[in-house]
């Protein structure tokens, strides 16, 4: 049956909200300013005396400045649409389709069953902090004591609280590309300025070493690194890696983020390697890594970073007048994850093999259609996968296919299948796909999607 038309509901999915919307009375005003348009609103209300003053409604020039995360924009609209009946196919998310293990799920249960319910050390409980010690150890070789580990609510806060503690306005943050899509939005909320370094599919998607040299400058403060890469699935090998560090060693005020929260989600030959363990760079880098991926524990929002005292102590500081602690319970919760033995056990193992069927599916499919470039993830669950060549292409009712966010519209209008766009992640020419979700369901998806490509037709130029 041919996939009904979703245009009336997709058209806007990715449009920002308004933020003048339910403003009423309002008055809204434009300004050029530095090249920029500055929005004021001004809404009305009344005081004491029923007269009607202006509230000021401005909002922070940095927040103001933020993008909003398009891959949840995008989740939340595929959920909407699937509970107003429309039998979308979900591959935006960044989520394990897997229940949390049930010995993780049962000591969660058992912390609220004993009362352990209570707020914890600002830093995480002492028995979860030498757990993670115990395992960057074992797993990782890197010695850190408690006093080095900061327990948070996910590992975007360990990032988002690293970039925080060690930018200063002005300060520059480095960022391969294709990038997950918060890294940029840190480094501005830190007021400092992301300074994207694009990759090549032709080069596996990892960040070329002489283009990392030539934009270090003296107001480079930070590199961060992701492997495997979200949305790329790369993986950095260890020879790469020490060319990196190699550079880094070179430029005193620069340190590292070390985003290694995939790195049990790996398929072999690739290994993973702790760019903290290289020679040199333990003193310089801040480790972050968490337990919604591997453990697929996302909704438990926990994470961790190990780095020097001196960094982790400015971590912790912003945490304590933020949130405060993790969850106990998930911190209990977290602790039988690590208990499960190495790299996870035969639980995350079990995951990782599904994971892999799953990506040698895609590949295989995705290989089969004409025009069509990809990268063969080494990690994580994405596919990044290049569809350029089609730009340019019409489909009738529909209109032409331009960039990566038209052709995901087109994609949920006509397959009826969610993905995420590729500019999110800094590379327009791509889409990301995450294949977490069952084989069943990616073969479904796969036959959507290949029936609409059939749609699409070049650009008649007159």
């Amino acid at each position: 049956m041919a996939a009904k038309s979703l245009t009336s509901q997709s058209q806007l999915f990715l449009s920002r909200p308004s933020s003048s919307a339910h403003l009423s009375p309002k008055v809204v005003s434009f300004s050029k300013s530095c090249g920029k348009i500055r929005t004021k609103v001004t809404a009305m209300s009344e005081n004491g005396t029923g007269s009607i003053v202006p509230v000021d409604q401005s909002i922070n020039p940095i927040v103001t400045s933020l993008k909003p995360s398009k891959t949840m924009a995008i989740t939340d609209h595929a959920t909407a649409l699937v509970q107003a009946g429309v039998p979308v196919i979900r591959l935006a998310a960044g989520e394990p389709d897997f229940d949390t293990p049930a010995a993780i799920s049962e000591a969660g249960i058992n912390a609220i069953k004993e009362g352990f319910t209570r707020y914890t050390p600002n830093a995480g409980t002492i028995e979860l902090r030498k757990a993670i010690c115990h395992k960057l150890k074992e797993e990782n070789g890197l010695e850190y004591a408690p006093d080095q580990i900061l327990v948070s609510n996910g590992a975007k806060q360990c990032i988002t609280q690293a970039v925080l503690a060690v930018c200063s306005p002005g300060d520059e943050v480095l960022i391969p590309a294709p990038y997950w899509v918060s890294y940029p939005e840190m480094a501005r909320l830190a007021a400092s300025k992301p300074v994207i370094l694009p990759t090549q599919i032709s080069d596996n998607f990892l960040l070329n070493p002489e283009l990392l040299s030539s934009k270090i400058n003296e107001k480079s403060r930070l590199l961060i690194l992701c492997s495997p890469s979200n949305p790329t699935g790369s993986v950095y090998p260890r020879k790469l890696l020490e060319q990196i560090a190699d550079i880094v060693r070179k430029h005193p005020r620069l340190l590292v983020i070390s985003d290694e929260i995939y790195e049990h989600i790996i398929y072999a030959p690739a290994k993973h390697t702790s760019f903290a363990s290289l020679p040199g760079m333990y003193e310089r880098t801040l480790t972050v890594n968490g337990f919604s991926k591997a453990f697929a524990m996302t909704g438990w929002r926990l994470g961790y970073l190990a780095c020097p005292k001196h960094f982790l102590s400015a971590c912790s500081k912003i945490q304590s007048q933020n949130t405060s602690g993790a969850s106990s319970i998930s911190q209990k919760a977290g602790l039988a994850a690590l208990n499960l033995g190495f790299a996870g056990g035969e639980a995350v193992l079990t995951m990782v093999k599904a994971f892999q069927q799953r990506r040698n599916f895609l590949v295989k499919s995705f290989k089969e259609l004409p025009g069509i470039k990809i990268s063969e993830p080494q990690g994580a669950f994405y596919l990044f996968v290049d569809f350029s060549s089609h730009y340019g292409s019409e489909v009738e009712g529909f209109g032409v296919i331009n960039d990566s966010e038209s052709l995901c519209r087109f994609l949920l209008d006509k397959a009826q299948v969610a993905l995420v766009p590729g500019d999110a992640f800094g590379d327009d020419k791509c889409l990301r796909i995450s294949y977490a979700a069952s084989l069943d369901t990616l073969k479904d998806a796969m036959k959507n999607i290949k029936e609409a490509m059939l749609l699409l037709k070049p650009q008649v130029t007159v």
